[in-house]
């Protein structure tokens, strides 16, 4: 249960860095370039931790997945990007693929 838990701090630390990333400005400015410096250790050292219990590829397409969709979805309510039908489409395939990597495969170690 520790390594969901593990997960989800890498998760939510590479989603933070990552929408950090366009109030850095290029990292010329300097309070969001060490959100982001910092949000992508911190992500990295809690995805380490996972990966004594969870598959390196189970994590990862869970880590990918889910931040894919955390990102676009901060994105649209903090920069305003737009998110046409095609991107939500995609979106929620990438969605639905985590849930079903989650609830009906043996890989995943729960």
């Amino acid at each position: 249960m520790k390594s969901w838990l593990y997960l989800a701090v890498a998760i939510t630390c590479e989603v933070v860095a990552t929408s950090s990333l366009k109030a850095s400005n290029e990292f010329s400015r300097l309070f969001p370039s060490i959100i982001v410096v910092v949000g992508y250790i911190g992500a990295f050292y809690f995805l380490s931790l996972v990966l004594r219990t969870i598959p390196v590829g189970i994590a990862y397409a869970i880590w990918a997945g889910l931040g894919i969709v955390a990102v676009a979805v901060i994105s649209w309510l903090l920069y305003g990007q737009k998110l046409d039908l095609p991107a939500v489409t995609g979106i929620s395939l990438i969605l639905a693929g985590v849930i079903v990597l989650n609830l009906f495969s043996k890989s995943a170690a729960h």
